[in-house]
């Protein structure tokens, strides 16, 4: 067994773990939950900041 032959495992080993990768977040059955965490940025109102006494504006 040479090096060629390891590396030449090796990428074709990191080439289905890529389309693996991809496959499973492009599925039907993960949409829902990617729509889900997209939405969560917008999810709670950002709280009034309230002023400190004694603090000057700028």
């Amino acid at each position: 067994m040479d090096i060629n032959l390891i590396r030449g495992l090796a990428t074709l080993a990191a080439f289905i773990a890529f389309i693996s990768v991809v496959c499973w977040a492009y599925s039907k059955k993960r949409k829902d939950d990617f729509d889900q965490a997209a939405a969560l940025p917008f999810a709670d109102e950002p709280e009034k900041v309230s002023r400190q006494e004694g603090v000057a504006d700028p």
